[in-house]
């Protein structure tokens, strides 16, 4: 996804679709955020440990989920805009060699607060769904 202008009030209406963006689910990615988030749980770095507790490899941490999701919105409201309020629930695992596609829609515009319905899908399923809301900057800003 391009960082573009941030965006204005009267730029963004419901129903507007933001444009798709394909995560990478590397083996790096997941114990990188793990360990940087300081989540230490070996089902985020030990492969091996992570199958003795019944899952089939590591798996990210819902820290990373959340700022995956924080960055998909943002990146398309633009630099000056503020994030507000993330509402997240974890489906399916992210497990290293997938790819996770981001996928967002405008739900409400209230002012300068604009929701986006977000979902992170994987070859399994959703992986993070819920909202962002968002606060854009002044029209003359």
């Amino acid at each position: 996804m391009i960082v573009q202008d941030t965006k204005k009030p009267a730029q963004v209406s419901v129903g507007d679709v933001l444009p798709e963006h394909q995560v990478p689910l590397t083996r790096t990615l997941i114990v990188a955020t793990a360990i940087a988030s300081r989540d230490y749980q070996d089902v985020h770095h030990d492969p091996e440990l992570a199958r003795e507790r019944g899952s089939k490899d590591i798996f990210m941490n819902i820290l990373t989920s959340n700022g995956l999701v924080e960055k998909y919105v943002a990146e398309w409201a633009g630099p000056a805009a503020v994030v507000k309020k993330i509402k997240i629930r974890l489906g399916a695992p992210n497990y290293p060699g997938d790819t996770m596609t981001m996928s967002g829609t405008v739900s409400a515009v209230e002012g300068r607060l604009v929701t986006v319905d977000v979902t992170g899908r994987n070859s399994l399923g959703p992986h993070a769904s819920g909202s962002v809301v968002i606060e854009l900057p002044e029209e003359s800003a």
